[in-house]
């Protein structure tokens, strides 16, 4: 018969294996553009925290979701105001100061207002690729940016399909999205190119 000592030990164990567990399945998943934000905050100075410009990935290979990200955060003490953590599956890989030129004339150099982030990238992800006029086709993969747009943050969500005759994948457009409230601002989608 068991101690009331060890009845506890027990117990305790198993709570503690049930919350690594957990845990473990949560970082298992792909983390979204605004989990790369916390995870890059250690990698930049304490002026940059939270302070973003711009999110984008690259291409994703292998599935929908990409796994190769750059975070943009504003750095008032770097000679073009920019300081970028790139990440792969979650890790970071390089922290770099880079060359953006244009940005400050464009207005892409400015801070994202962050009461705007609403929308993460998983869900305007699934926004593009539920759009009817895709239905028939093999989504191959995604590439997604949020930058700034005249109404606030946005996402664009670059599409690519399976070719319908031959191998290899088409470039079929891409869909915009309101980081706010998830809205649809613009379509611009041409699945006519997978033939």
């Amino acid at each position: 018969m068991k101690t009331k000592g060890e009845s506890f030990k027990l117990k305790t164990f198993a709570i503690a294996a049930m919350t690594f567990a957990i845990a473990r399945a949560a970082f298992a998943a792909d983390p979204t553009a605004f989990d790369l934000i916390n995870l890059g905050d250690p990698y930049v100075g304490v002026q940059s925290k939270d302070k973003i410009v711009q999110i984008r990935s690259e291409k994703s290979a292998g599935s929908l979701t990409p796994d190769i990200w750059y975070v943009v955060y504003y750095d008032p003490d770097a000679t073009l105001k920019a300081v970028e953590v790139k990440f792969g599956a979650g890790q970071k890989m390089d922290v770099s100061h880079p060359l953006r030129l244009l940005e400050p004339i464009t207005g892409e150099d400015k801070i994202l207002d962050s009461s705007k982030l609403k929308t993460d990238s998983d869900q305007a992800q699934q926004i593009a690729t539920s759009q009817p006029l895709l239905k028939n086709l093999t989504l191959t993969a995604t590439q997604l940016w949020l930058q700034h747009s005249d109404t606030g943050p946005e996402w664009k969500v670059e599409l690519w399909a399976a070719k319908l005759h031959g191998s290899g994948d088409a470039d079929i457009g891409s869909v915009n999205i309101s980081a706010a409230d998830g809205s649809i601002v613009k379509t611009d989608l041409h699945p006519g190119s997978a033939d």
